[in-house]
């Protein structure tokens, strides 16, 4: 186990569910953190969260960013306008990703299928690209995608989420390979239901379906998805964890769930 004490680490979509949980818990290892997402206010509830509970020492230790991965120009901007002391990221997180909607390929909505190919697979392009290269250089560096069990195989009206998902892993293994020869670690997460914001977001913030969606079962909290993180991020230098499949005990499959009557 090595530790990631003043190791650097880029967290997208920090300002809830996995990315927030991975924050706390590279924060409780001393950590430097770089929480980027959409929602500042939410980051900075965050920042104020962890120098009350002491997870960091100062505000020195985190940086916090406004920021869409979406956009290129963006994303460019915001990496390129970090100060010196934060540019040599240790590990990069991407874990910005949503899904919208739950409608048959037919029946689809075009901007829930932008939304999802943009944030998904672009915005982790995006950020991958602007950030890898200096790891290239370093001679370190780890980065981890958060990926999906729907990455894995399709299921009903999941169309273009498992098709962005599946993108996820390819990239992740693709990116390995065109890293064989350097220290630059790679690693891709695939957690099944997680009970996050997840499916508020899929169904627009209708929070009846969303709730239905872990009706009698026990899910995946963010937590758990962030202590897998964190174990493989402190994993000799040697080890490289390329994937895990992540579901609750009471999930086989994406569409396989043993739930109780209620």
């Amino acid at each position: 186990m090595i530790s990631v004490q003043n190791q650097i680490v880029l967290i997208t979509g920090a300002s809830s569910g996995i990315g927030e949980a991975c924050a706390k818990i590279f924060a409780g290892g001393g950590a430097k953190l770089i929480l980027a997402a959409r929602r500042l206010e939410r980051l900075d509830r965050l920042a104020r969260e962890l120098a009350e509970t002491g997870a960091i020492a100062s505000k020195d230790d985190i940086y916090l960013i406004e920021l869409d991965v979406r956009d290129s120009p963006q994303v460019e901007a915001a990496i390129n306008a970090l100060p010196d002391n934060w540019k040599a990221i240790d590990i990069l997180i991407n874990n910005a990703g949503l899904s919208r909607g739950l409608d048959k390929l037919h029946e689809g909505d075009f901007q829930d299928w932008e939304e999802m190919i943009d944030t998904n697979v672009k915005g982790l392009l995006y950020v991958t690209r602007y950030i890898v290269p200096g790891m290239v250089d370093r001679g370190r560096g780890h980065v981890i995608n958060i990926g999906s069990i729907a990455g894995r195989a399709a299921y009903p009206k999941g169309n273009v989420y498992c098709a962005s998902k599946a993108a996820v892993r390819a990239i992740s293994e693709g990116l390995k390979q065109d890293l064989l020869g350097t220290a630059v670690r790679v690693t891709e997460i695939e957690p099944g239901l997680v009970e996050t914001e997840f499916s508020n977001v899929r169904f627009h913030g209708d929070d009846e379906k969303a709730k239905n969606v872990y009706q009698g079962l026990t899910p995946l909290t963010a937590g758990d998805v962030a202590d897998v993180v964190y174990f493989c991020a402190t994993r000799s230098p040697h080890v490289n964890i390329s994937e895990v499949l992540l579901v609750p005990t009471d999930q086989a499959t994406a569409t396989l769930v043993h739930r109780q009557s209620v």
